[in-house]
């Protein structure tokens, strides 16, 4: 009789072992789904915040090296305003799978909301990560995305910013935000400084239309 009660017990632990790991299994996965962009398959921005503290905590016990690269699609509205939203989302499909393919399997990519994506670069200095992060211009800049009968393009920019012992995600995240402004707004200088002709011959080219040249 003991013996069939110590099985019976043995049983039903088992049950209970098998039905608490489907259980975690279930969890994890609702987890995932809460953390991942459910267009593009990258991490979210909850998602990538919390990969963001773990690499902050990191950095602070080890002395370790991580920084951010910020990146946001320039007049990625008009693309939207243009063609649609659907042509909106192919671009964003192929930025995220471009970004992913062209990251390490420890590095991890993030769309933090829109059109705008991060990313995290484990053990970089800020020489590799600017390098990468002109790198990930190069490549949005020559995407060619198929939608409907034409070929879409899109271009972005890029900021950066090292993580410190002293940061908490959203520090980080501003200061590679802020990188990232500063470069838009000098490219949108340079420009226009190229779009203008040089003064002198602006004088010339006037005072021959004063005269009917």
């Amino acid at each position: 009789m003991k013996n069939v009660s110590m099985e019976l017990i043995l049983d039903r632990l088992k049950k209970f072992d098998a039905e608490l790991s489907a259980a975690r299994e279930r969890i994890s996965h609702l987890e995932e789904q809460i953390e991942t962009d459910p267009l593009l398959n990258v991490l979210n921005r909850r998602g990538f915040e919390r990969e963001l503290n773990r690499a902050l905590a990191h950095v602070k016990r080890y002395r370790t090296t991580a920084g951010l690269v910020f990146i946001d699609l320039n007049n990625f509205k008009a693309v939207n305003d243009q063609h649609g939203h659907l042509a909106g989302d192919a671009i964003l499909k192929a930025v995220a799978v471009g970004l992913s393919d062209h990251t390490r399997a420890s590095d991890v990519v993030g769309r933090f909301g829109g059109d705008e994506f991060v990313l995290l670069l484990w053990n970089a200095g800020v020489g590799h990560i600017r390098t990468k992060a002109q790198e990930h211009e190069d490549m949005i800049a020559a995407l060619e995305v198929p939608f409907a009968d034409k070929l879409l393009r899109v271009q972005a920019t890029a900021g950066v910013a090292m993580l410190a012992a002293g940061d908490d995600a959203a520090k980080a995240v501003q200061r590679a935000d802020a990188d990232m402004y500063a470069r838009k707004m000098a490219k949108a200088r340079a420009t226009t400084r190229a779009s203008k002709p040089p003064r002198g011959r602006a004088r010339a080219s006037a005072e021959r239309e004063r005269l009917g040249a």
